[in-house]
């Protein structure tokens, strides 16, 4: 029995030490990228209500992240089946200007990232439905409704700039938009 004792007591301390040290556990493979941004973002000196409140919104970023590019590809896809290389010309001029402005912004920073290499990575959330809205005819196949289409993509909007300007939405508004986010993709394929 003491064998038994001494083993286990043994085992104990080892678990203790290992774990003193810093030791990997299954659910902190993978995690050593995430710690490091932390530290480098200074998450220590932050309000941890804020960073929770952060975290949980986070997730809701990703889907609209997400499904934001996913409109993005629709709309250059539909465009440039349509008008080849001339698609960009057939968007509505004023968000061709911002865009052109966004784009000579860029270059001026050349220490910073930017938004991308293409046009259509420089337009707002809004600007896409404006786009689908003013070439009606090269999405109509798929999205069948204009506005359905312009509600859903304006709802979507709302809730992506409330969490992008430090918001917190809440349950029913996160259910409303996995809601339109489903809709979306089963009518769009």
């Amino acid at each position: 029995m003491d064998d038994l004792y001494n083993f286990i007591y043994r085992g104990v301390l080892t678990e203790e030490s290992l774990d003193k040290v810093g030791r990997r556990t299954i659910s902190n493979f993978g995690k050593e990228e995430e710690y490091a941004l932390m530290k480098a973002l200074s998450f220590d000196m932050l309000d941890s209500d804020s960073i929770e409140i952060a975290k949980r919104m986070s997730i809701v970023y990703v889907a609209l992240h997400a499904f934001e590019n996913t409109v993005r590809f629709l709309v250059k896809s539909a465009m440039a089946e349509e008008y080849q290389e001339e698609w960009w010309s057939k968007v509505p001029e004023r968000i061709q200007k911002k865009v052109k402005t966004r784009l000579e912004d860029d270059l001026k920073f050349r220490w910073h990232g930017s938004r991308g290499g293409e046009e259509i990575g420089y337009c707002d959330f809004g600007d896409l439905s404006s786009i689908i809205v003013t070439n009606w005819s090269l999405f109509e196949d798929v999205l069948t409704n204009l506005e359905w289409c312009k509600s859903v993509l304006a709802t979507l909007e709302r809730s992506r700039n409330i969490i992008m300007h430090g918001g917190n939405v809440a349950k029913e508004d996160i259910e409303r938009i996995g809601m339109n986010i489903r809709d979306w993709i089963r009518q769009t394929g």
